[in-house]
């Protein structure tokens, strides 16, 4: 299993870029990889939020640093209970506004196996 996180390269309303040639609306990142984050597999919304069945995929690929956008404008939620049980499972965790996980996912990716879910827009 591939250990580096890809880079995020550049951040915009309703974009983001990976690795300087992929982009994405909301993306799930991970250790080895990327994909576009499809709230409908879930049934996400922004109420009550991102929940644990968002966050598997992360994990199975190895993420022991997790980081939760909230959005741009902070709407995005997430579910009462899942830091919680991630944190009792060895896992930190970092809720932020997008810009700011963005930049701490960059920082963390060149040390850590981290993996995040990036919203881009609200």
């Amino acid at each position: 299993m591939n250990s580096i996180s890809p880079k995020i390269s550049k951040l915009s309303w309703g974009k983001i870029e990976i690795d300087g040639k992929r982009v994405f609306k909301d993306v799930k990142l991970f250790p080895g990889g990327c994909r576009k984050w499809d709230w409908g597999e879930t049934g996400t919304s922004h109420s009550p939020g991102i929940q644990y069945s968002d966050v598997i995929e992360l994990i199975k690929n190895g993420a022991k640093v997790i980081i939760l956008s909230r959005g741009v404008l902070g709407r995005l939620k997430t579910q009462k209970g899942l830091v919680e049980k991630l944190e009792s499972n060895g896992f930190i965790v970092y809720i932020l506004k997008t810009k700011e996980a963005v930049g701490l996912y960059n920082e963390l990716s060149k040390s850590e196996a981290v993996g995040a879910l990036m919203h881009t827009t609200c």
